[in-house]
């Protein structure tokens, strides 16, 4: 049943409720960042000479804020205009399967598009099932993988 959410940018007010879903964001991953990228993160998504962006779902009714996106504007090599990279997407467990996470990836569409990109990816580990239904509705797997090198 979908959810009444309004999405919008990302505001300094948000901060607690945005640690929060970071933090569940990271948590589901599985991951631990220093404290300093975190707040390296947080002043990159406000900075508007960023080519980073972020949106945040709310239920205005409770004026909740229950879900994240991040999203990074790049060029590409394969076409003249840029590409809009969704990084990082988070719904709060008790408002998934609500239509937050579609709402959000409309949304960074239309602010990728707004932007002047072209194209909207993202990725996801092969074990997320339930995200990946969802992603299978709103856009295609187009096959290629994922490698990561670190280069610290």
């Amino acid at each position: 049943m979908a959810m009444a959410v309004v999405v919008r940018r990302l505001e300094p007010a948000d901060r607690p409720a945005w640690s929060e879903l970071w933090s569940g964001y990271l948590a589901f991953y599985e991951t631990v960042l220093d404290a300093e990228v975190t707040e390296r993160t947080w002043g990159r998504l406000l900075d508007p000479d960023e080519p980073m962006g972020a949106l945040v779902a709310v239920v205005p009714a409770a004026d909740e804020v229950v879900g994240l996106a991040h999203h990074v504007l790049h060029r590409s090599t394969w076409s003249p205009t840029s590409y809009c990279y969704l990084e990082d997407l988070f719904v709060a467990p008790a408002h998934r399967g609500a239509g937050v996470a579609r709402a959000l990836i409309e949304a960074t569409a239309d602010a990728g598009a707004a932007a002047g990109a072209t194209k909207l990816y993202w990725q996801t580990h092969r074990t997320n099932e339930r995200a990946r239904r969802l992603y299978d509705h709103v856009a295609h797997h187009d096959g290629f993988l994922v490698y990561e090198r670190d280069l610290a």
